[in-house]
This record gives structure tokens, sequence and C-alpha cells, in this order.
């Protein structure tokens, strides 16, 4: 593949702002110590932090006022605080977060749904990279940009600013699904029962506990404390955020929400997928992490400023590295995925949220590849087939970037497999965070060019470009291969 000299490096710079308890003993000492300084006292703290902090943030004040409203309940009511020690209150409980202070990597990229303006034959294109910051915090940044006729690529400047979004816990969810995810937890039946009797088809966040306070309260009723931690989990790891529309996309940041992504949002894989009445949504699978266990998500979105967060059910997304196809196939999903951490997998699902039956396609054959396989993102549709990009780890946990070719019928089908790979960490990329890797998260293909970013050493990332006819002519059919 031909490198391009485009680096995509992390910004120390670009900072959220978090809510910040140092412990849940110290918040009233806190607050006390606030409350005994003077008015004067108080307003020159309070000028001091607007004057360091409101050049690094749209709305320190909103921010300030959001993080005294969570800790007010601390407070006794009788006590009457001024605007002036409400905002300080509030900072002494915020903090900032630089999102991409140690890495940004593992990068996808796809068409943006607003092509106007865009000059004839160009594409503008919207990169999601995963950034991580203090703590290996993972999250999902965004930068944009224009692929011209000649496949030239520019980006758009990152803006100075960095917001994280609305949080909508309260919405709709469906009874069925919500009942079937609790089956697959193993949610003892009697408790699913009574809970699901009481939901209407749709029920909120808000409808849901107020029903649960409701059995709480019955005297002979009594909820098991696993089945009410599960509900609660799982009501919480469904949710939507929205962005400000006038903020740019490279200010927008989807940092962990739920107690399922503590530890991150991993790897998303964002595909522009066309649905069967010609709409396009954008989907996007990922990993939530919390320091112990992994749980398969799935973003939603159609504009890039309102996502709706959901959860992946079924046996077949117990693992990492799922990614979607862009269209159905005989009027089914279908999707890649890496069951057992070392082979490639397909399934297929009449609903999107639930995947069952994996069907193995591949498993390492090569050299560098015989540790393990998996997916570099969504399958790229072209004439010839389902172009796959896949990832290889080799001796000295080497990871390389290879490719197959699935029929576009039948793509538990593989018809053409790379048995040398096409990128290989070099001198320059093979020393970062976690060295020799090469890594790619999603590509498209624009005039007849493979684009493709990828990460080096889980650090930084860059762009190689390769045509489409001479990826085809080094393939090449495996022996042995075909129908798994």
């Amino acid at each position: 593949m031909n490198r391009t000299n485009i680096k995509i490096v992390r910004d120390t710079s670009r900072v959220i702002t978090r809510f910040h308890i140092p412990s849940i003993e110290r918040i009233p000492k806190v607050i006390e110590r606030v409350l005994r300084l003077s008015n004067v006292e108080a307003e020159e703290v309070l000028e001091n932090t607007f004057f360091d902090f409101s050049d690094r943030h749209k709305n320190l004040r909103q921010i300030l006022e959001r993080n005294f409203n969570e800790v007010s309940r601390y407070i006794s009511n009788s006590k009457r605080i001024s605007a002036t020690k409400q905002l300080l209150i509030g900072a002494y409980f915020t903090m900032e977060y630089a999102v991409e202070s140690a890495a940004l990597f593992n990068p996808s990229i796809v068409p943006d749904p607003d092509q106007a303006g865009v000059p004839v034959g160009g594409l503008r294109f919207i990169m999601s990279l995963r950034a991580t910051g203090e703590g290996h915090i993972s999250s999902i940044v965004f930068r944009s940009g224009i692929i011209d006729k000649s496949n030239a690529i520019s980006f758009l400047p990152a803006g100075e600013f960095v917001e994280t979004p609305t949080i909508q816990l309260d919405s709709l969810y469906d009874r069925h699904l919500f009942r079937r995810k609790l089956h697959e937890m193993k949610v003892s039946e009697e408790s699913v029962n009574y809970v699901c009797t009481h939901l209407p088809e749709e029920f909120t966040r808000r409808e849901l506990m107020e029903i649960l306070s409701s059995i709480l309260s019955e005297r002979d009723r009594k909820l098991p404390s696993e089945a009410i931690e599960h509900i609660n989990w799982l009501a919480d790891s469904n949710y939507e955020i929205r962005f400000h529309d006038d903020h740019l996309l490279s200010e927008r940041v989807i940092f962990p929400v739920s107690e399922n992504e503590t530890s991150g949002i991993e790897d998303a894989r964002f595909v522009q997928f066309f649905e069967d009445n010609g709409e396009v949504s954008y989907y996007a699978t990922y990993t939530a992490y919390n320091g112990l266990n992994i749980l398969p998500q799935l973003i939603e979105t159609k504009d890039f400023i309102t996502f709706n967060i959901v959860t992946l059910n079924g046996k077949a997304v117990q693992n990492k590295g799922m990614a979607l196809f862009p269209r159905k196939i005989d009027g089914r999903y279908a999707m890649l995925s890496r069951q057992d951490g070392e082979n490639n997998y397909i399934m297929y699902s009449d609903h999107l949220h639930f995947w069952q039956e994996p069907q193995l396609i591949q498993e390492p054959t090569y050299p560098w590849e015989f540790v393990q396989i998996g997916n570099c993102g969504s399958p790229l549709e072209i004439s010839e087939g389902w172009l796959v990009l896949t990832h290889g780890v080799g001796p000295m946990r080497q990871y390389y970037i290879g490719a197959i070719l699935l029929d576009l019928k039948d793509p538990s089908k593989i018809i053409g497999r790379l048995k040398q790979p096409l990128l290989t960490p070099n001198d320059d990329e093979r020393e970062g965070y976690v060295p020799n890797v090469v890594y790619s998260c999603g590509a498209l293909i624009h005039n007849n060019e493979l684009i493709l970013p990828y990460a080096m050493s889980d650090i930084t990332s860059g762009i190689a470009k390769l045509g489409i006819n001479d990826l085809l002519v080094m393939m090449e059919q495996p022996a042995g291969y075909g129908r798994a």
C-alpha cells in the first residue's frame, strides 16, 4: 500500500470537563469550607476560576451549575446559598480531562451524510477515532475532511473546544426486547414476568423506576436484589445522547456514560447502512468495558448529532470485533464477528439488536496470522464481492492488516484471499503504547481506490491507499476455503 504523509496525532489541549468527587465523605466537608468563605473571598476565587478556564470551555457557567446540582442534596435545606457560592461549589466538584492525551488510534471512516458543496468527484468524510487519556479511559472523537477527485485528502482543522453531549436516559424501551434481554441475563422467570406484566409495550426509564418502586412497596412482594440490579443495569445501558448542532463535528466526544463503560468505549466500527426503503443510517458497533467485563453495544445515528446507544443481545455477541454489513443480505442483517478471539465468523439476524448463530468462515492459515485473525471494519461492497480488511497477529505479537473477498450473494464463502499482508508495521510505526501494531476499524472506497486509515502502535494514526484493481490482482482463491 502507498502510505500518505498524513498523521492524525493526539492533542493534549483538547479537554472536556468531568464531575469529580474525591470521596463521598469529603463532599460535605468541601461544601462547608466554601460556605465559610466571605462573599468577597468567594467572588475572588470564582473570578480567578473563570479567568483560568472560561476560554477552554464554551459553557463553563452551565457546567458549574450542573455539578453544583449534583451535590446539592448534601446541603441542608435551611441554608440559603448565593449564586456565586453555588458556582464555586460546582467548580470544586469539576475537573478537566484530556481525552486524547495518551493516544489517538483505531480509526474508521464513512461518507458524511452532508455532501452539499463538495466539488465534483470529491467526497466529504467523517473519521471516528478511539481517544485515550489518563487512566486509559477510551472515548470516541471525530475528525472531518474532503477527498478530492484525484483522491488527495485534506482534513478540516480540529475545533478549539471539545464538548460532551446531553444525556437522555429517559428514552423509550421496547417491552418485548427488554424481556428477551433479561432472559439472556438469566434473571429469574418469576421476576421478569412480574415486572414486565406491569410495563406498557413502550416505556420510559422513569416509568420503569416508578413500577419497580411500586412493586418493592408491596408488602408480600419481594424482588431479588440481583434481579433489580440487572434491570437497572440493562436500562442504564440504553440511552440517547445529543450534541449542539452548531458545534463542529471535531468538538464532539462520546465519553463513557453507563456503568458498563467506566473503563472505556473501545474500537467503534462505523458503517454507512442502506435501509430497504433507501434511507441511510449510520451504525457503529463498539465494546463497552468496565475493567472486568466487556459488553458489545451499538450506536445508531443519522446526523452525528443525536446518537442512540443500545445493547446488542444474543449468545453470538459475547466477544469483541463485530462489524455490520452495509445492507441486508436476502432480507437479513449480516455481521462479522470473532466469537473465540481467534477466528473470523459471520452471523445473520432478522433483528438488528439480536444475534444468535455464528458461522465460522476463516481460520488462521499464514504465519503472519497464526495467533489470531479478526476484521478491520465493515465489509466494502464492490462488483467482485465483499471486500473485508482483516488483521492478523504473528510472531512477537506483531499485528498486520490483510484482506479477504467474500461472495456477494453468500458472504459465508471466501472467494479470494491475500497470501501476504497489505500493511506491516515499519520502523516509524512500530514504537508506541502497544508496539508493533497496525490496525483499522474501517475503510472506504473512493474513485476505485481503497482509502485505509490505520493506527500505529496504539498511539497515533495515518492513512494508506491502494487501487482496488491492484488489490484484486494480488488475491488468490485459498485452497480448502469456501463455505465454512
